[in-house]
């Protein structure tokens, strides 16, 4: 079983998945990052200055407070904007991997274009027939 185990793991295909999935969650501090560092507080600059992940709908007149963190502790709440924020991430995350995709396939295309290297013509024929002849007199010497 711990054969199995090893051959199982050694296959390319699981390397190359686990290495992916590694690196998709490095990808992903990236990705929020940039959403929620760089482009929600423009997002909330024009849509009148307010923090965008802080915005929600009370569910019962006992909430009264202006931050989500607050809203929560008081009582239930439609928190839209965290879900508009993870749409945005969403729709970046995949906007980046299409234009990486399609960067890999330019590459595949471009490779496939390239001409095969020729096979170099083979010897004359008197060539090849000393060749040969050299070959079976070499025992003897």
């Amino acid at each position: 079983m711990v054969s199995e185990f090893r051959s199982f793991i050694a296959k390319g295909n699981v390397v190359d998945l686990a290495v992916g999935i590694i690196i998709g969650g490095a990808f992903t501090g990236i990705v929020n990052s940039l959403v929620n560092d760089v482009v929600m507080p423009v997002v909330g600059v024009v849509i009148g200055g307010i923090d965008f992940s802080d915005y929600f709908f009370a569910l019962s007149s006992t909430v009264t407070a202006t931050t989500l963190e607050a809203a929560k502790a008081q009582g239930p709440v439609f928190a839209y904007g965290k879900f508009l924020t993870v749409i945005i991430n969403f729709l970046i995350l995949a906007w980046i991997i299409f234009l990486m995709v399609k960067g890999v396939n330019r590459i595949r295309a471009a490779e496939e274009k390239k001409p095969a290297e020729a096979t170099p013509a083979p010897p004359p024929a008197d060539v090849q027939l000393l060749t040969e002849i050299r070959d079976l007199l070499k025992p003897r010497a």
